[in-house]
């Protein structure tokens, strides 16, 4: 099977943290057509757990997504851990980055796919705006993107000429994808429209940056769900970037006391 180790060390954190990404990803994840968490063909349900008739009966969410954890044993196998390790941002955002750290992070996968030919290579790699001309100078291969967190991450506090500016020249920097903090200063006030004016404002700009370069971009909207607290403003604000041209919705920053969580991941997929 997959050594969690593996991916834990790519992507720079403990075996425990990992395990609890990949019981939230899990918790919600369908296989093709829609249906339900069951073992793989060949699998035997491991006893003790609840079948998936056990789990489709179960009305209540909470304890769903309890029964649905209990049964991770029967879902996880080496190909749901490749794939989870195929989604992931390799991630660096830290205060003391230089060029060099950041070369160093994407020296990284660039000897995975030398080291590991067996397992696939991270969605993409994540850094701050200003170092994305630096990924894309160092990447090996294309089929991993360029991810900058823009628009003032990661709070997202700043005038909206700002945050459109920083997301359109991250673009131009070679930037693939663009993560977003939605206008919390907005949205928890009340103030739904200037937070979806934000969204379609760098939507907009970014857009139009990529085209000029001859391609595409890549809209992700953090909804920082550990502070929207409940199930109901999750759903909102899901709703709300999508709505305005968000091409992902993503739980969290990292950067608050709560981040992302089963619930949240069950109530942004139920939106999309």
């Amino acid at each position: 099977g997959l050594d969690r180790s593996i991916v834990a060390t790519l992507n720079g954190e403990d075996e425990d943290a990992l395990t609890e990404q990949a019981e939230a990803i899990a918790a919600i994840a369908k296989p093709q057509g829609g249906a339900p968490l069951a073992p793989e063909a060949g699998q035997k349900q491991k006893p003790g757990k609840p079948s998936k008739k056990d789990i489709l009966g179960i009305e209540d969410k909470k304890e769903r997504m309890a029964a649905i954890a209990a049964n991770i044993d029967n879902v996880t196998s080496p190909e749901v851990l490749r794939n989870c390790l195929s989604l992931m941002d390799l991630t660096t955002l830290r205060t003391e980055d230089t060029p060099a750290s950041v070369k160093k992070l994407v020296g990284k996968v660039n000897s995975f796919m030398k080291d590991f030919p067996e397992y696939p290579l991270p969605a993409s790699v994540c850094v701050f705006p200003n170092f994305a001309s630096v990924v894309r100078e160092s990447l090996a291969s294309h089929e991993v993107h360029v991810t900058a967190v823009a628009g003032c991450f990661p709070t997202s506090q700043s005038f909206i000429e700002v945050k459109v500016k920083e997301c359109e020249m991250a673009v131009e920097a070679g930037a693939d994808e663009i993560d977003i903090v939605l206008a919390l200063n907005s949205f928890m006030a009340g103030d739904e429209e200037s937070a979806r004016k934000e969204i379609r404002a760098i939507r907009a700009a970014i857009d139009e940056a990529a085209a000029k370069a001859g391609r595409k971009v890549t809209l992700k909207v953090i909804l920082e769900t550990g502070l929207l607290v409940t199930p109901e403003n999750i759903a909102n604000a899901s709703f709300l970037a999508m709505e305005e041209g968000a091409d992902f919705i993503k739980t969290s920053t990292g950067k608050v006391s709560v981040n992302a969580t089963p619930m949240a991941a069950y109530v942004m997929c139920e939106s999309i």
